[in-house]
C-alpha cells in the first residue's frame, strides 16, 4: 500500500476523516471545475494566482506536486514555478489527492521576446484587441509543453499534444495557447455524436493552436484568415477516424466519405450550441483535398458563424 493510501486508510477511523471529505467535496467544485461537459481535467493559472478560497480551514493545507518539486501552503494559490501540477488536500492524518486533474501554471506572455521563447519561434499577434463581436487580445500566457508532460489530459478525450502546431518538431519545450472553453465544447460535441451512434474515441485534431508564425507560413496556408481563431487557442479542426485510415469516417452511413460527414459533425455542434449558449462560436465544413480528408472547424469566438 502506498504511503498516501495508508494514511487515508488510517484516517477513515479517526475523527477528522469526515471533515476532510466534507472540506474537499465542497472545495474541489471551485478548485477543479469540470466545465459544462463534466469532462475537463485541467485548469490554467498564472503563477501564484488564486485557485480557490484564499485560506484553508484550520489544520488543512494544499500540496501541489510536479515531478520532484512540491509546494505546500495553507493558501490555495498556484505555484510560482511553471509546470503541470497535481493537487492534494491534507487535513490531520488524512490526504485527499486529485489524481485525474492538473493545475497548469503558464509562462507569462512577456517571455515572448522578438517572436521567440527560448529556441521556439512564435511570432507576434496583431494588435487589434477586443471588437464588438470577438476578442483579439494577444494571449496573456503560454503552456510550456515538454516531452515529459505532452500527454497531460486536458479532458477525457484530449491531451495537450493534440493541439500543438505541426512545425519545429525537434524543438523543446514548445508553447501552447488553448482555451478550456473550446475543450469543453468539443467534449459536448463528442457526447452528442455518441448519442447518434458515433464512437468518440476516434476523434482526431487536424489543426489546433497555430502560432502567428505558423499561421502565416506553415503547412498548407490557403484559406487561412489573418486573424484566425486558431492563433487565440479557441479553434480546432477535427474529424472522426475510428477505422484508423487517417481520414474522416463515413459518419452519416451513406456509403461515401465526403463533406456530408463534416456536416454530420456540424449538426452536433448546432445541437450543443442550442443547449449551451455560452459556448456559441463558429463552425465550418471543408471538402477533401489531396492533402487531407473532409473535416469540421469548431471554435468559441462568442458569436454564431457558419460556412
Amino acid at each position: 500500500m502506498s504511503p498516501t493510501a495508508s494514511r487515508l486508510s488510517t484516517a477513515l477511523t479517526e475523527g477528522d476523516a469526515p471533515s476532510l471529505a466534507y472540506l474537499t467535496d465542497a472545495m474541489l467544485e471551485t478548485v477543479v471545475p469540470k466545465g459544462e461537459s463534466g469532462k475537463l481535467r485541467a485548469r490554467l493559472a498564472a503563477p501564484g494566482s488564486a485557485v480557490g478560497a484564499d485560506t484553508l480551514p484550520a489544520g488543512a493545507s494544499a500540496t501541489f506536486s510536479s515531478g520532484n518539486s512540491s509546494d505546500t501552503s495553507r493558501v490555495l494559490r498556484a505555484p510560482q514555478k511553471i509546470g503541470v501540477w497535481k493537487l492534494a488536500i491534507n487535513m490531520g492524518n488524512a490526504v485527499r489527492s486529485v489524481s485525474d486533474f492538473s493545475i497548469i501554471t503558464q509562462k507569462p506572455a512577456s517571455e515572448n521576446r522578438a517572436g521567440k521563447i527560448g529556441l521556439y519561434f512564435i511570432g507576434n499577434w496583431p494588435r487589434r484587441g477586443k471588437t464588438p463581436k470577438a476578442d483579439y487580445t494577444p494571449p496573456s500566457g503560454f503552456i510550456e509543453v515538454t516531452p515529459e508532460n505532452q500527454n497531460t489530459q486536458l479532458s477525457d478525450h484530449f491531451r495537450m499534444r493534440d493541439f500543438l502546431p505541426h512545425d519545429q518538431a525537434n524543438v523543446w519545450p514548445k508553447y501552447l495557447v488553448i482555451s478550456l472553453k473550446l475543450i469543453d465544447k468539443l467534449e459536448l460535441v463528442l457526447d452528442d455524436l455518441q448519442k447518434h451512434g458515433i464512437d468518440p474515441r476516434g476523434v482526431r485534431v487536424m489543426s489546433g493552436f497555430r502560432t502567428p508564425q505558423y499561421n502565416a507560413g506553415g503547412g498548407e496556408t490557403s484559406g487561412r484568415a489573418g486573424l484566425s481563431r486558431h492563433m487565440y487557442g479557441d479553434a480546432s479542426d477535427i474529424f472522426i477516424d475510428n477505422d484508423g485510415n487517417g481520414g474522416m469516417d463515413d459518419l452519416n452511413k451513406d456509403g461515401r466519405v465526403d463533406i456530408g460527414d463534416a456536416r454530420f459533425i456540424l449538426a452536433a455542434v448546432n445541437r450543443v450550441e442550442a443547449a449551451h449558449p455560452s459556448l456559441i462560436g463558429g463552425c465550418g465544413v471543408y471538402v477533401a483535398t489531396s492533402a487531407h480528408g473532409p473535416f469540421t472547424h469548431i471554435d468559441t469566438r462568442g458569436y454564431p458563424a457558419r460556412w
